[in-house]
Formats: structure tokens, C-alpha cells, sequence
């Protein structure tokens, strides 16, 4: 046998291909302790040692093979796991994403809505802005034509002529009114040696026996008459003694203020509150409003009776046959009436008592400059 040719000690008997490794005595395990062998089985050991370190040699080869190709599966399977966690990552974001998409495709679904709907409102709301822009243009077609027409001859120049001319007409006819019943004031000494010294032409008061009304008046006003009749006072308590002829006449002035009153409201278009009945020396005067006492009676009894009920009271302006208080009242009533009057000329009333010389302010209104360049 070759194994038997070469010695084991011999380095150069040992072949090429085989290494030997050097360790030191302490190195090896059981240096301590040799086993001893016999030169007989020298060999045979040497030869299963030699066995064993080629079996150690291919074991150590295969387990660097092993080692290599387990470290190659392990950075393989890093790899893996790795590639596997970003596929995670990747499937995450996906559906990050995708959940995203998700919002934004139900936000831009109700955004096509809602610009829909809004589209639809811009047209309606187009359509009715493109109807008013041809109203607001045919009115302001019709605005201009108003304008030419108001600044023509048939405009407002000619409403403020036809107005001043309206004036004037009411100036003339009122001015009939005043030579048909002229307001004037009478002499000083007839105003006297009528109604005496004692009055001194402060207080009006009819010279009768019986007990009578007193009103005070200033001289100025005190002395006007209409048609060249005084106005004087009702007596309280008309006796057998009382002045008829001086009654007869105050009755006829009364008569001629409220027809002078009735025809100046209607020249002026103004409806009297106090609406009258023109019948000289016998006119009469009414009201619309009942009593207070009566109407509060009247509406404990019957509610509904005195809702329906709106017949005037009629009041005389005279005291023939007639009640004082009633006959005053009548004054007082067409006194209000020419205050109405005043106030639609912007003038105020002189009294609630001064009925000739509110006549006399009335018709100076009317006939004055002012009132025809209003």
C-alpha cells in the first residue's frame, strides 16, 4: 500500500494536495494526556485519522457551502420581507389613495350638482335680467318721451299756466263773491251811537231785557258787516221784549256768510266738514258727529244700531222758533268751516267767535298776489 510507503512524520512523503495544520501543545485537546499507540497500529490510526480529517475538511466545506447559501436564502428572504412590507406600504397608500379619490369624486359629483343647479339659476336669473333690462329700456323710453312731453308745450309749463289761470279764474269768481257780499267796516260813530257808550266797542251785546250772550271782541273786528248787516249775538233766553227785526237780521248775515262760504269751497274744491243747506235768512248747518252724551247712551243700548246709524244733525243758523244753544252751535259749526278754509291757504284761524272777520281773511288770502304765484 501506498500509506505504508510513506512515512506520516516525512513532511515531503505527504501529498501535494493535503495541508497540515500547526497547533500549539496546549492547543490540542488532551495533549496532557497522549494516548498511546502501538507501532503495529500506528498506521491503521494514522490512516483513520487522516479519514477523519477529510471527512472534518468536506464537512467544513459543506457547511461554508450551507453557510453561503443560507446566508444567500436569508438576504433573499430579507429581500422578501422587505419588498413584502413595502407592498404593504404601497397596498396602504393605495387605499389612502383610492379612499381619497373616493372623497374627491363624491365632492366633485355634488360640485357638478351644485354648478348645475347653479347654472341653471344663473340662466333663469339671466332670462329675468334680460326681461327687466328691456322693461327698465321701454321705461326709460317712456321716461324720456314723459320728459319731452313735460318739457314741451303740453308739459309742465303749460300745467303751471293752466294752474295760475285756474288762480285767477277762483280770484275772479271769488272777487263776485266779495262785491256779491262784501265784508267792510262801518263808521265809527254809527258803531257807537248804536251800540252806546257804555261799550265803549269792546263788547257786543243786543239791548234787551232779558239776559243775553257776551262775547268779548277787539274794536277792529267788531265793526264788519256783510251787505251792510252786523253780525250780533244770539241772546240766551229769547223773551217777548227781544229785538225781532235786529234777530231777523243777524239770521240774514249768517244766511249770507254760509252761501258766501258754500261757494268759495266750491270754487277752491274743498269739501266742508260741515257740509250746509243755503236758504237765506233760513240755512242750516250740519254735523256728522252725534252728541257725546247721546252717542254713548246710544251705544250702551244698542251697539250695532249706533255703528250703522251715520245720519247728520241738522243745526239752524238763525234763532226764529229755534233753540239758543242749537243756533249757537250752528255758528260755531260754520266758523269751523271757514277755518278749514284758512288752513288749505295756509292761514290761521282769527278766533272760534270772529266769523265775518275770518270771511274777511279768507277772501284777502285768496285775492292776494301770493296766491296766484304759489
Amino acid at each position: 500500500m501506498e500509506f505504508d510507503r510513506i512515512s506520516p512524520l516525512d513532511p515531503s512523503a505527504r501529498p501535494e494536495s493535503s495541508e497540515w495544520t500547526i497547533f500549539e501543545a496546549h492547543e490540542i485537546k488532551g495533549a496532557d494526556n497522549p494516548k498511546i499507540v502501538d507501532w503495529e497500529d500506528l498506521q491503521q490510526e494514522l490512516a483513520r485519522l487522516w479519514s477523519l480529517s477529510s471527512a472534518l475538511k468536506k464537512a467544513k466545506e459543506r457547511k461554508e457551502a450551507l453557510s453561503q447559501r443560507l446566508e444567500s436564502i436569508i438576504a433573499a428572504r430579507k429581500e422578501s420581507v422587505s419588498q413584502n412590507n413595502e407592498l404593504v406600504e404601497m397596498r396602504q397608500t393605495l387605499e389612502a389613495k383610492r379612499l381619497t379619490l373616493g372623497n374627491l369624486s363624491m365632492y366633485v359629483k355634488k360640485t357638478s350638482e351644485n354648478t348645475k343647479k347653479e347654472k341653471e339659476q344663473l340662466y333663469h336669473s339671466t332670462r329675468l335680467l334680460l326681461v327687466a333690462g328691456k322693461t327698465l329700456a321701454a321705461s326709460h323710453q317712456q321716461l324720456q318721451e314723459a320728459s319731452k312731453l313735460l318739457s314741451g308745450e303740453r308739459g309742465h309749463g303749460n300745467l303751471k299756466k293752466l294752474q295760475k289761470l285756474l288762480r285767477l279764474r277762483q280770484q275772479h269768481m271769488v272777487t263776485e263773491i266779495s262785491t256779491l257780499y262784501p265784508v267792510k267796516t262801518v263808521n265809527e260813530q254809527a258803531f257807537w251811537e248804536t251800540t252806546g257808550p257804555q261799550h265803549n266797542g269792546k263788547i257786543s251785546r243786543v239791548p234787551t231785557g232779558s239776559t243775553s250772550l257776551i262775547f268779548p271782541k277787539p274794536s277792529h273786528l267788531s265793526s264788519l258787516t256783510i251787505l251792510g248787516l252786523r253780525l250780533t249775538i244770539l241772546p240766551t233766553n229769547k223773551s217777548y221784549f227781544s229785538d225781532k227785526k235786529e234777530i231777523q237780521m243777524s239770521a240774514s248775515a249768517l244766511g249770507y256768510i254760509a252761501h258766501a262760504v258754500f261757494l268759495i269751497s266750491l270754487y277752491l274744491d274743498v269739501p266742508l266738514r260741515y257740509p250746509l243747506r243755503f236758504g237765506v235768512s233760513r240755512s242750516h248747518i250740519y254735523d256728522y258727529a252725534p252728541p257725546v252724551d247721546n252717542a254713548s247712551s246710544d251705544l250702551v243700548a244698542n251697539p250695532a244700531s249706533s255703528s250703522m246709524s251715520s245720519k247728520p244733525i241738522e243745526f239752524p243758523l238763525f234763532l226764529d222758533g229755534q233753540d239758543t244753544t242749537r243756533a249757537a252751535y250752528a255758528i260755531f259749526l260754520l266758523n269751523k268751516g271757514l277755518e278749514q278754509l284758512l288752513n288749505y291757504m295756509g292761514a290761521e284761524s282769527l278766533g272760534p267767535r270772529h266769523v265775518l272777520p275770518n270771511l274777511k281773511e279768507l277772501m284777502q288770502k285768496i285775492l292776494s298776489e301770493e296766491y296766484i304765484n304759489v
